[in-house]
């Protein structure tokens, strides 16, 4: 009786230890979130002004996220080689916060989109590593919670981060002013994640020891997955477009720009919580839910006025919700603890360059035909639904 109560409560220390090391690393996400989600909330109109055309915004925004997410492949199998998670996770972050406030100092658009393209490097750095450690700890919570949780503190910073800039701009201080002020939470967001390795030195002694599988490669279920998420990415538009859209039709004045950005971040939140809580209990059959309603964000936002193309982003941060939980929490559950963070470093990499030759043609159809941009992202994102179904039946993620 003894030794069980002892076994008790050594579970759940280890599940407290578990929880606070997720909302460390959750709060840093919150400030960092703050600095470059506030800046790519006027990433667009800011190229616009610096006289940059919605195919060049387009590209930039494309070509940011596949330099972000390729170069996953490389850091995410680094860091298994190494597994020095917690000095890749630290250079990325650093590179992150840098750039941001650097916007500031820019003059044309071309150095504004280097600054831009930096940030997703830095991010693309520290993000395997980060979700590895991440993953040690999930598992005394649940895969879904735990990236649920994180991924919502993270998108707390993804509200205020944009409210700042509107503030910013409704005191006509002027995108400049509004780049510089996030210099705040991107000291913040160094400061927390400093503190958590010296807390958490060694996070994979937070996962219940579980025996390596040893593969030559992944599963086909996980080439399967990937195909049908960089579907979902290729037909999701980035904001800088959409931004750039609403300040060129006017249906959105400036000011509000951030503060739509912000709804959306402020829905991913809840629909991370949620979703993450669902996919512990019914496994892959959410992302194919949460597909199924985000898949009309683009009709919403390109053809609809003011209210029309709030609900539009609202449905935009749905699909941001389950992607940024679910297809995390996924990922852990199909490949072995000792390849995880190529894993992630894979799936990232086709994440991105799907996200880009997207965000690349849907730039080009904007300023062709507004009807076509809308039909390749509806279209692009329902196909990926056979393939989650596929995935459904192949892979033992279902409850």
């Amino acid at each position: 009786m003894q030794n069980q109560t002892s076994t008790t409560e050594r579970n759940n220390n280890q599940k407290n230890h578990a929880l606070k090391f997720i909302v460390l690393l959750g709060i840093v996400s919150l400030f960092a979130d703050v600095t470059y989600e506030g800046a790519r909330s006027i990433n667009g109109p800011y190229l616009a002004i610096l006289g940059a055309s919605a195919t060049t915004v387009g590209i930039v925004a494309g070509f940011g996220e596949l330099i972000g997410h390729s170069l996953r492949l490389i850091s995410g199998y680094i860091s298994d080689k190494t597994g020095r998670y917690w000095a890749i996770t630290l250079f990325g972050y650093s590179l992150n916060m840098i750039a941001v406030p650097a916007l500031a100092l820019a003059g044309r658009w071309e150095i504004a989109a280097v600054l831009m393209i930096t940030e997703r490097i830095g991010k693309a750095i520290r993000t395997p590593a980060r979700d590895v450690m991440l993953s040690h700890a999930t598992t005394q919570i649940g895969r879904g919670r735990g990236f649920g949780l994180h991924e919502a503190l993270d998108q707390i910073g993804a509200v205020l981060g944009p409210l700042t800039i509107a503030a910013v701009l409704y005191f006509k201080e002027g995108y400049r002013a509004g780049y510089g002020i996030l210099l705040l939470p991107a000291i913040l967001a160094l400061s927390v994640l400093v503190t958590a390795r010296w807390l958490y030195p060694q996070p994979r002694n937070l996962e219940t020891s579980q025996p390596e599988i040893e593969t030559r490669g992944f599963q086909r279920v996980f080439w399967l997955y990937l195909i049908a998420v960089a579907l979902i990415a290729a037909g999701y538009a980035d904001f800088p477009l959409i931004a750039y859209h609403f300040k060129k039709v006017s249906i959105v004045p400036d000011i509000w720009i951030p503060v739509f950005y912000a709804v959306a971040m402020g829905v991913d939140a809840l629909a991370a919580l949620f979703f993450g809580y669902m996919f512990d209990r019914s496994g892959i059959s959410v992302l194919i839910i949460a597909s199924l309603l985000s898949m009309f964000f683009a009709p919403l936002v390109f053809l609809g006025g003011f209210y029309t193309a709030l609900i539009g982003m609202a449905l935009w941060g749905v699909g941001m919700g389950a992607q940024e939980s679910v297809m995390r929490a996924a990922i852990a559950e199909m490949v072995p603890t000792n390849r995880r963070g190529t894993g992630y470093g894979i799936f990232n990499a086709g994440y991105g360059l799907f996200w880009f030759l997207g965000s690349a043609l849907m730039g080009i159809f904007y300023d062709i035909s507004i009807m076509s941009l809308i039909a390749f992202s509806v279209v692009t994102q329902f196909a990926s639904i056979p393939l989650l179904l596929l995935v459904r039946r192949n892979t033992n993620i279902t409850k």
